[in-house]
């Protein structure tokens, strides 16, 4: 008889107690499940979904769905029974790698509501949430956490980091009832907060008066002219500029040709500039003046604020130049417990295995390099006998 173990039974348990609305490892009938879209199709840029564990993993067997070819759009979609997450909470998580080392393009999801032609679905069709890490440059590498309100797409205000290398992570996004939020990575925390304060979704609570005035005798200038402070006697004698003591009239100077030689100028060391006193404290200054705050007439609270009464679909959009990201282990369900043990189940089972297995790629891949140029003659350096051209331009590029 095999008895379970503690951790075992701990999930075991989150199982029966969580809901999952929807979980996907896309194993064998993955596609009887997923509609890939048509957009972009008839202008030949519609990317396909290759089914596979990628060029390195921690299980061959355990296999995602992967952009394929370069310079395509790739949509995706599948549809799970309606639900809303009212007085629930909502976790959206899902692992995803970029194995063509990706410096421009996205690995983000989205949660679509309502009822989507799955065969049309594209980058103008309306979402929910759209969550996930987006790379381009130096300057773009954060987590994307849009909410949809009124028609209209809210970013998070936060800073949320995302991973860059060429491994596998999980991205968790947890909105929970009270309308606070968790984004983790890895099962790490890295931002949290409120949906009222990180997301414009409701005008704000407070608001300038728009008829408060700067009173009149309000000194708002923090420095001041030192009124002791006074000039120097002779400080505007001194010039700007004077001769060189240095400068010598040269040996073959003709003054009946050249003209009378005059030694040439240069800055007056002495010169200070234009004298100005100097600044002291203002003893009347109140601060920069601002306006009072007033209750906003526009503003009404949302109980539901954080609310997404009838999500129906999770999806992928992507456009990207290098392909090759990976997207694994969907989870959409109500308890954040579940979600970690599920990454933990899934990728914390196999993250060390798959860095072994990617570090091992990198080394042969450098070892055939190494072997092409030996092969080839090349070298770091100049090859054998042969001289740098210091005006060949190309060489330095």
């Amino acid at each position: 008889m095999v008895i379970p173990s503690a951790f075992a039974l701990i999930f075991l348990f989150s199982i029966v107690s969580a809901e999952v609305f929807f979980e996907e490892r896309f194993e064998d009938g993955w596609e009887s499940r997923w509609v890939n879209s048509d957009w972009k199709k008839d202008e030949n840029m519609a990317g396909d979904w290759l089914h596979t564990s990628g060029k390195w993993n921690g299980d061959p067997n355990d296999k995602g769905i992967q952009t394929s070819p370069d310079y395509k759009f790739f949509a995706i979609s599948a549809q799970f029974p309606e639900f809303s997450n009212k007085d629930k909470n909502l976790v959206f998580q899902f692992s995803v790698k970029h194995e063509q080392k990706l410096d421009c393009g996205g690995g983000y999801m989205k949660l679509l509501s309502g009822d989507v032609d799955q065969k049309k679905f594209g980058g103008e069709t309306p979402y929910s949430i759209m969550f996930g890490p987006d790379i381009c440059g130096y300057s773009t590498k954060k987590v994307h956490a849009i909410l949809t309100r009124g028609g209209k797409n809210h970013l998070i205000k936060k800073d949320v980091p995302c991973e860059t290398d060429q491994l596998s992570h999980v991205y968790t996004f947890i909105i929970r009832p009270d309308a606070t939020y968790s984004i983790l990575v890895d099962n790490n925390e890295k931002q949290s907060g409120s949906l009222y304060a990180d997301w414009d979704l409701l005008p704000p609570k407070k608001i300038k008066d728009p008829n408060a005035k700067k009173p009149e005798d309000w000194d708002d200038q923090e420095y001041i002219p030192d009124p002791e402070d006074k000039k120097p006697e002779g400080y505007d004698d001194l010039p700007k500029e004077i001769p060189d003591p240095d400068a010598k009239k040269p040996d073959d100077w003709d003054e009946e040709e050249d003209g009378e030689w005059t030694a040439p100028s240069i800055p007056n060391p002495e010169y200070k500039g234009e004298w100005k006193p100097k600044q002291i404290k203002n003893p009347n200054y109140k601060g920069k003046w601002k306006a009072p705050k007033i209750d906003n007439p526009d503003f009404k609270d949302d109980p539901d604020l954080y609310v997404f009464p009838n999500l129906k679909y999770v999806a992928i959009e992507l456009w990207q130049v290098k392909s090759g990201t990976l997207f694994d282990n969907i989870l959409i369900c109500d308890d954040p417990e579940y979600a970690v043990k599920f990454a933990e189940e899934t990728w914390g089972k196999q993250k060390d295995a798959e860095k072994a297995a990617f570090e091992e790629a990198e080394k042969k891949k450098e070892e055939e390099e190494e072997a092409e140029k030996s092969d080839t003659g090349e070298s770091d350096g100049e090859e054998e006998g042969e001289e740098e051209d210091e005006n060949d331009t190309s060489k330095h590029v």
